[in-house]
């Protein structure tokens, strides 16, 4: 009996066992299907946003131990829109659809032109640029005149790209040219060989190759191969939240003007500079900045300035000649004025070391009397402006765009009204009169050029 009683209590109490863990799962299934979230959800649960990207001049690099790049700025904006952090993801080129599709991150923002074959497997938000595809190559070689002209040529790319399907397609149509794949090469790398002369062709579209080009003088940017095509971010295939959260994200930078201020920054002066200014210009970072960098880097510290952007400066000013000489008597490496060579200290303005050095002290004070400018980088476009046609000048511009109604305290507005110095109209009612106020604009967007080439050409310029 007591076996029996024993064996039924086994079953029994399996039984409820059995029942509670049915019970119990269904318990945790129910949990499981109430608590799925989208992808904004979990975004807003986590509080980071995950960017699939791809490093690259024109989406995201580091610059003294910072993040900076065209994507990676734009992917900032959307994170501070969304009121969360940014996660950078950089998977190789070859991989970000991959990671996308595996849910490793939430959105692909690398320069991507929107394709068929890329709609397969992934969605697009609206456009914010539109490109062309250009065939790059050497100045000392020849470049296709047309698409039946480049038979029998070969084209280096990455696979997986637009470039990649777009000389597929040519060729497929009867054209017998021939292409080499290069797996993750940021096609600046690429462009980089084609300047060197160790392949003859690749392809990059028109944003790259513009930006690249000031970093190699020696390409030229060929025939297009493509009609125009829009860049756009990638989200998972039917993830439609997450999409629209872009899209509202777009629309909303587009009306605040958060899009223009950003493509401004990288691509505002890719256009200005002609080949051989350019040339000239990295000819001289070998011949004669090697001779002046020490003290540069030395001055430079001690002021708290980047020794890249003091170059620009230096170039900008004298070309690297100490025996520089303006038409209005400046002299030396910075063109120091007498005046101020006194104010600062030294005897001599054509000594390299002494003309750094008042030049960069200079700076230094202009810099230190527009402390009420908060963002920092705007502070230094101000003074770079004063360096140029002097604080008096820069004063007068910024009480005229007060006048006008326009922001006193960005660049944007004080590039706006200082040309307006050099018209009667405006100068004779300003306290130091007339100026030439289209110098310090193009002066501090050039000086702004030849910093980012410095930024980028870690080649020439490693140290």
């Amino acid at each position: 009996m007591k076996s029996f009683l024993d064996k039924h209590f086994i079953l029994l109490t399996l039984i409820i066992i059995t029942l509670g863990a049915v019970q119990f799962c269904v318990l945790i299934h129910r949990q499981e299907i109430g608590t799925t979230l989208n992808t904004i959800e979990k975004i807003r649960k986590n509080g980071k946003l995950r960017l699939i990207t791809t490093k690259a001049i024109n989406t995201y690099y580091q610059y003294n131990n910072k993040p900076a790049g065209f994507e990676y700025d734009l992917a900032c904006e959307f994170a501070k829109f969304m009121n969360v952090e940014l996660d950078i993801i950089t998977p190789g080129w070859n991989n970000m659809f991959a990671y996308l599709k595996q849910g490793k991150g939430d959105f692909i923002a690398a320069g991507i032109p929107i394709t068929a074959p890329r709609r397969e497997y992934a969605d697009f938000s609206i456009p914010y640029m539109t490109i062309q595809q250009r065939i790059i190559h050497n100045n000392l070689t020849a470049g296709p005149k047309d698409i039946k002209d480049m038979e029998f040529k070969i084209f280096h790319v990455r696979p997986r790209t637009s470039y990649h399907d777009r000389l597929a397609d040519i060729k497929a149509s009867g054209v017998a040219l021939e292409y080499v794949l290069h797996n993750n090469i940021p096609t600046e790398e690429l462009i980089g060989m084609v300047h060197d002369r160790e392949i003859k062709y690749t392809i990059a579209d028109s944003n790259i190759a513009l930006l690249t080009r000031r970093f190699f003088p020696d390409i030229r940017i060929g025939i297009p191969i493509q009609e125009r095509e829009s860049l756009a971010w990638a989200v998972r295939k039917n993830d439609g939240e997450m999409l629209k959260q872009i899209n509202k994200f777009f629309l909303y930078a587009i009306k605040t003007g958060i899009l223009k201020r950003i493509t401004a920054k990288y691509y505002g002066n890719i256009d200005n500079f002609d080949i051989y200014e350019l040339k000239k210009f990295h000819d001289r970072l070998k011949t004669r900045l090697p001779q002046y960098k020490d003290v540069i880097k030395e001055e430079s510290a001690k002021h708290g300035f980047d020794w890249r952007l003091v170059t620009a400066i230096v170039y900008q000013e004298s070309h690297f000649d100490p025996d520089a000489k303006s038409f209005t008597n400046v002299r030396g490496l910075m063109q120091v004025t007498e005046k101020t060579a006194k104010e600062m200290g030294i005897k001599n303005r054509r000594d390299p070391q002494q003309s750094i050095r008042a030049g960069i002290k200079y700076l230094s004070l202009l810099y230190k009397r527009f402390d009420y400018i908060k963002d920092e980088s705007q502070r230094l476009l101000f003074a770079l402006a004063s360096y140029n046609i002097g604080y008096g000048h820069v004063k007068d511009a910024i009480s005229l765009a007060k006048k006008k109604g326009g922001p006193p305290n960005t660049w944007k507005g004080l590039k706006a009204v200082l040309p307006l110095l050099s018209n009667a109209k405006y100068y004779n009612k300003t306290k130091y009169g007339y100026a030439r106020g289209w110098e310090p604009v193009h002066y501090v967007e050039r000086i702004q050029t030849y910093f980012d080439i410095l930024k980028q050409k870690k080649a020439a310029m490693s140290g």
